[in-house]
């Protein structure tokens, strides 16, 4: 039996599969892809607030990966240079039109919400899945420049200077667009308390 396969238990590191997906190994590259798949996602979908579009990107993320995985020399962490790699795909997708936001609150409400509906004491847990609730659909509604500036900031933890060169604005206006998303933010978030306090 020559199966070059390892064993189960003796699964490929993260640096091996980097090093094997470099000389073109597909379950090298299929064990990296398992890795990242859901931080990427994660990410595009935060960015564009659009199913359909954060899978697409999520694709094309790993579509540039497998052209450029050769061009990884580990100066960083590779799921940092994987994540400035997704950031670059959707801020070029970005660029080249302008995404509709679409509210993921009705899968949410049909999965989530629903059947919680039905409890009829206050649950302390339930009221903080709302509160976050309330701000990812206000960070959903947010213009996508001012989205993707906060995203980057607030959520991603990137400094201006970084944000600038990755969107091609300058340093002062980096800060000013997440200045006016903080303040839409807060607008939105203010316009969502009183329909809560209404709430039965």
């Amino acid at each position: 039996m020559t199966d070059a396969r390892k064993p189960q238990g003796d699964r490929l590191s993260e640096s091996e599969a980097i090093e094997r997906a470099k000389q073109g190994d597909a379950e090298a590259f299929q064990l990296l892809y398992d890795l990242h798949k859901r931080r990427v996602y994660s990410l595009c979908l935060r960015m564009t607030a659009n199913t359909a579009e954060a899978e697409d990107l999520t694709q094309e993320a790993f579509l540039q990966l497998f052209r450029k995985i050769g061009t990884f020399r580990g100066e960083s962490a590779f799921s940092t240079w994987l994540h400035r790699m997704a950031v670059n795909v959707v801020l070029m997708r970005l660029r080249k039109k302008s995404l509709p936001v679409v509210p993921l609150e009705d899968t949410v409400e049909t999965e989530e919400e629903a059947p919680k509906k039905e409890l009829g004491a206050p649950d302390a847990k339930l009221a903080g899945s709302i509160d976050r609730l309330e701000l990812q659909r206000a960070i959903e509604a947010l213009p996508p420049g001012y989205r993707s500036i906060f995203v980057l900031h607030d959520v991603e933890g990137y400094e201006h200077n970084e944000i600038a060169g990755m969107v091609g604005y300058s340093i002062g206006n980096s800060k000013s667009q997440l200045h006016k998303a903080r303040m839409k933010l807060r607008e939105l978030l203010k316009s969502s308390r009183p329909e809560r306090a209404g709430r039965p």
